[in-house]
């Protein structure tokens, strides 16, 4: 049963490990005997018209291979599961029914030596469709084939479309073309085609229960692209692989809005496009947030300006958390000023993950200007934020200007930086823009940042922005020419994307051109934190 067609680990050890944190809303974690009953409850939720499992059968396929089944937890919930099992190409990629390759639904038929893997099943709950819990489910079989060095994944997916089109279309092979093709559109087959399945033909009769796709199914194959395929198999896609990380950098206008739902209307416009780029990360710039004190169409005191604005921080949380589940898309949100219990003001950059946690990063050093108009202190915590894809870390603007900071991060194992940044003219965007530079080569590990563009002209010390976002690399043969991943025209709102490979960093820092943390003497000096 292929139903509704996820990207996300489950960090269990740092889930509560800062009061920067809160529990997540959604992850995705390895399934256990513990959760039968739930899945099939939820089976049953999903598949009113078609007879659903029975808990026997959800318990085999935990037992033959427990690594291969994944619930999905949204609220304490589960919303999801997949179930797969190893089965060798001789008879996946053969002619088959699901009764017969799975066992009549037990995965009895799973293969310690089997070279592929077979998806028997997707099911997400129909109250939390549209949060792509598909998409995390398919990304994590992709890991676990990888993990594995199997040659790739094989599945019979369901084409509801089929039968309500069999008159106009003919026959499901014609179906199948005519999706494949984009002249129609199957909620299921159209997403697998656009995670890098290939179709390979029909399975007919596979389960006669599906009464949507006449019994038929959509004979599916993902091919390992870390695996050397013979020159029979169908040729490989070149799609991202799993183990790279891609990066947007949203270049953000500054305008005038009249309400805070026009603000959460431009912010969601990029999520979503990044969204459509598979984009595990989306940085926004330092201060984007003080467009909302447009809406009040008046020139306010700095001192006014704060306390208007720091109204909007519980709502901004709610509404960038909300988009980056939604989206799958793990959101540096810019910073946004922050009032304290203490009355203090910090400059925070609120990082918001796809699993629904949030963490927070208050930045170290304010400038002149920030300590001027809106007394802003410092922060004086700088800790390493856990994510689905390593280790990160964030400086905000000024930050980036001071070595320490980021050494520190990267101590703590950041492969990552992330620098929001607010800059009004060229020279001031430069000494951002060359320092990170600086940290991503003395620290071996990739920077992105991320500016403002336009002006508001009723906001103290918000008159211009000057930007040229971009995500920076090592300077050394695995990275890019410049050690310039990507970057934007300078002064226009867009955003820019890059693939970044973090098994990079760990050649080049063990075996690079040079070795700059290796090589650091220790004997002589260190980065020693005092927190207060």
């Amino acid at each position: 049963m292929h139903a509704q067609p996820i990207n996300t680990h489950y960090w269990k050890t740092d889930l509560m490990t800062s009061e920067n944190e809160r529990a997540p809303k959604l992850f995705i974690r390895q399934a256990t005997a513990k959760d039968v009953p739930a899945i099939l409850s939820l089976t049953r939720r999903v598949y009113l018209d078609m007879p659903t499992y029975s808990d026997d059968m959800i318990r085999g396929q935990i037992s033959h291979f427990p690594a291969g089944q994944f619930v999905a937890v949204y609220e304490e919930k589960v919303v999801g599961y997949c179930a797969t099992f190893m089965i060798s190409g001789d008879i996946a990629l053969h002619p088959h029914t699901w009764r017969e390759i799975t066992g009549d639904g037990f995965a009895t038929r799973h293969d310690q030596h089997g070279d592929y893997l077979y998806g028997m099943e997707v099911c997400v709950d129909p109250s939390c469709r549209g949060m792509k819990i598909g998409q995390r489910f398919y990304n994590e079989r992709k890991k676990l084939c990888i993990e594995k060095r199997l040659k790739g994944i094989v599945f019979g997916g369901r084409i509801p479309g089929l039968r309500r089109r069999i008159k106009k279309v003919g026959t499901p092979e014609a179906y199948l073309e005519l999706v494949k093709e984009k002249k129609l559109n199957d909620q299921v087959l159209s997403f697998q085609l656009r995670n890098e399945f290939e179709i390979i033909g029909v399975l007919r009769d596979y389960l006669l229960s599906d009464k949507e796709s006449m019994g038929h199914a959509a004979h599916m194959v993902w091919y390992n692209p870390r695996i050397n395929h013979d020159e029979q198999a169908p040729k490989i896609q070149r799609g991202r692989l799993p183990e790279m990380v891609r990066i947007a950098t949203i270049q953000y206008q500054q305008r005038k809005v009249s309400s805070f739902e026009e603000f959460t209307k431009n912010v969601r416009y990029f999520v979503d496009v990044v969204a459509d780029y598979k984009a595990d990360f989306a940085v926004f710039p330092e201060l984007f947030t003080l467009q909302l004190l447009s809406i009040e169409n008046k020139p306010l005191s700095p001192q006014d300006a704060i306390r208007v604005l720091t109204e909007y921080t519980e709502p901004f949380k709610e509404m960038m958390s909300e988009l980056a589940v939604k989206f799958n898309v793990n959101i540096i949100g810019g910073s946004h000023p922050t009032m304290q219990e203490n009355g203090d003001v910090l400059n925070i950059c609120y990082v918001f993950l796809r699993d629904g946690a949030i963490h927070q990063q208050a930045k170290i050093h304010p400038t002149p200007n920030e300590r001027y108009w809106w007394n802003i202190k410092g922060g004086s915590e700088l800790d390493m934020i856990m994510t689905d894809c390593g280790p990160i870390g964030v400086l905000i603007c000024y930050d980036s200007e001071f070595p320490e900071p980021a050494r520190h991060l990267v101590n703590q194992g950041a492969q990552i930086l992330f620098v929001p940044f607010c800059t009004d003219e060229r020279q001031s965007y430069l000494r951002v823009r060359y320092c990170a530079q600086a940290r991503a080569v003395e620290n071996q590990c990739f920077v992105a940042l991320a500016g403002n563009v336009g002006n508001l002209p009723g906001v103290e010390n918000m008159d211009v922005q000057y930007a040229q976002s971009c995500i920076l690399t090592p300077c050394d043969f695995p990275f890019a020419r410049d050690g310039i991943a990507a970057d934007t025209t300078p002064n226009v709102e867009t955003l820019a994307l890059a693939d970044v490979r973090l098994a990079s960093l760990v050649s080049a820092r063990n075996s690079g051109t040079v070795q700059n943390l290796k090589d650091r003497r220790f004997d002589l000096y260190s980065i020693k934190w005092h927190k207060e």
